[in-house]
């Protein structure tokens, strides 16, 4: 009996005992409550694991879809991109070209990202002389073909320098030439970068080599003649041809952003092309139409500088 009243008398002492500790428990988790201290947590005893895991891991960065340095260069186009009448007249001289040269004076894009010695192995130019937006899916299949990192492009001119105004290739075909020609790149070389070039502003073109004698003389022979065709001739009808051509070159340039737009690792110019001021240095003094070894550098200047750009132009 004396037994059975000591284990009772333990039996009380250890309840009283707990209870000082349960009522610290309960005002301890009433205090931590009220200052915050318990989000996350599923007891006093330790911390949730999904807030555990959350406070742990760091926010995931997103991938920078431009790569600013790339490591090989394709250039499609026309005669701009082939150097034509930079060198001597009336040919190719894909050497100065401003996106794939190794003259070290032009100092190409492709020479500004690679460095020469890499020039001849990791660029290629498929630009043709000549060639409207219709060539261009082509020269992509082809440019595709080396799994290039990057693509420039610089074409359109042509599309406007016609016989007449009557004949420049019309907006919704231009578009549609262009379109494919992005399609064609993806289907061979779907991680390539496109740089894309405006086309030049090719009435300042005019307005600067009217100037010249010589320029004057070598334009009768056809050059752009829907732009340059009787470049003294200022009365209302010629102005309005002039201005025709204007306006659809602007037209070109606004598909060329609209398209480019829709891919993630398509770059449009901003239009840095169209607003540069080309002097008479920077002309061919053969043709003073096509761009000179000066002109090309300044295309190259142009493109290095937007294409290592952290962000597109605006």
């Amino acid at each position: 009996m004396r037994k059975s009243l000591r284990s009772g008398a333990r039996g009380r002492t250890g309840l009283r005992a707990r209870r000082p500790r349960a009522g610290l428990a309960a005002v301890t988790a009433a205090v931590l409550a009220g200052t915050g201290m318990l989000a996350g947590c599923d007891s006093l005893g330790g911390s949730s694991p999904d807030a555990a895991e959350k406070s742990a891991a760091p926010s995931p960065r997103p991938t920078p879809v431009w790569d600013r340095k790339p490591a090989s260069v394709a250039a499609v186009g026309d005669s701009i991109t082939r150097g034509f009448d930079a060198c001597v007249v009336l040919a190719d001289c894909p050497e100065v070209s401003w996106s794939t040269g190794t003259d070290m004076e032009v100092r190409s894009l492709s020479l500004r990202l690679l460095g020469a010695p890499a020039v001849k192995q990791r660029s290629w130019n498929h630009a043709v002389t000549g060639a409207r937006m219709a060539d261009l899916p082509g020269q992509m299949a082809q440019a595709a073909q080396h799994g290039p990192e990057l693509v420039t492009v610089m074409v359109g001119a042509n599309d406007a320098c016609r016989d007449s105004p009557k004949q420049m290739t019309p907006v919704e075909d231009f578009r549609t030439s262009f379109e494919a020609s992005m399609r064609q790149l993806r289907a061979g070389a779907p991680k390539a970068q496109v740089y894309v070039s405006s086309v030049p502003d090719l009435k300042r073109l005019w307005s600067t080599g009217r100037g010249n004698p010589l320029g004057r003389q070598i334009w009768k022979l056809g050059i752009c003649a829907s732009m340059l065709g009787d470049s003294q001739n200022m009365s209302e009808r010629a102005q309005q041809r002039r201005d025709l051509v204007y306006e659809r070159v602007v037209a070109y340039n606004k598909v060329l952003k609209e398209v480019c737009a829709k891919d993630l690792r398509c770059r449009y110019d901003g239009g840095a092309v169209f607003d540069y001021r080309f002097t008479g240095e920077q002309l061919s003094h053969w043709d003073w139409f096509h761009p000179s070894k000066n002109g090309q550098s300044r295309l190259a200047e142009i493109a290095y500088r937007n294409i290592t750009a952290a962000d597109p132009p605006a």
